[in-house]
């Protein structure tokens, strides 16, 4: 039952993560803080392509943010 509340916590925690890096990568145009925000929420999205119905989509998620750090870093190096 521990094993099971452990995966649970580290789930949470991962995309705890992944929901303030990407706020803060927003808010600063800092592509550094999209990039971690990806791949924190790798875990997540990995948990629902396994789903069969359209909440799928949500594992097609980590693609747009990879999209958007490339965006702000061409950006930064714009500027």
């Amino acid at each position: 039952m521990t094993d099971s509340n452990t995966i649970l916590f580290l789930w949470q925690l991962s995309f705890f993560i992944s929901v303030v890096t990407l706020i803060m990568g927003i808010f600063k145009k800092s592509w550094i803080f999209t990039l971690i925000s990806t791949i924190t929420f790798l875990p997540v999205a990995y948990y629902f392509l396994g789903a069969v119905n359209t909440i799928k989509y949500i594992g097609l998620t980590p693609i747009i943010l990879v999209i958007l750090a490339i965006l702000f870093w061409f950006l930064k190096r714009k500027s």
